[in-house]
């Protein structure tokens, strides 16, 4: 059986865009992973993918490479247009909630928090 048949069975699309079959992941979430260059055995074991599955993945998202990187940029940008949406719709909400007063009984926690905040910008 040819391989790009192969990859037709394993990448289909659905509602939620090309994804690999039987699952809810689609070729954006591995794309990601791609373009901060993991390697594909990485990436598949982070997906719980095959061995076969990660490979007709590759194969198809280097076989339609520029379809693939055109819906790419099409899904970032509607993440940055929704994350900045919520941001806006939130931003009232989350100053109200850091005005709050802390609980009584978080002294300790909050004291280990803000330690364990404070260690993490010393290595930065």
């Amino acid at each position: 059986m040819p391989k790009t048949s192969v990859s037709q069975n394993t990448v289909v699309r659905t509602s939620r865009g090309l994804s690999v079959a039987g699952t809810r992941i689609t070729l954006y979430s591995i794309m990601d992973y791609i373009k901060a260059g993991w390697p594909p055995k990485l990436i598949r074991d982070t997906f719980n993918l095959t061995d076969n599955q990660i490979a007709d993945v590759m194969n198809y998202i280097e076989t339609h490479r520029a379809e693939i990187e055109t819906e790419y940029q099409i899904v970032l940008q509607q993440a940055e247009e929704t994350r900045r949406y919520w941001e806006t719709h939130n931003r009232e909400r989350f100053a109200k909630i850091a005005a709050m007063p802390p609980k009584p009984g978080q002294e300790k926690i909050r004291a280990r928090l803000q330690a364990a905040k404070a260690r993490l910008e010393r290595r930065c």
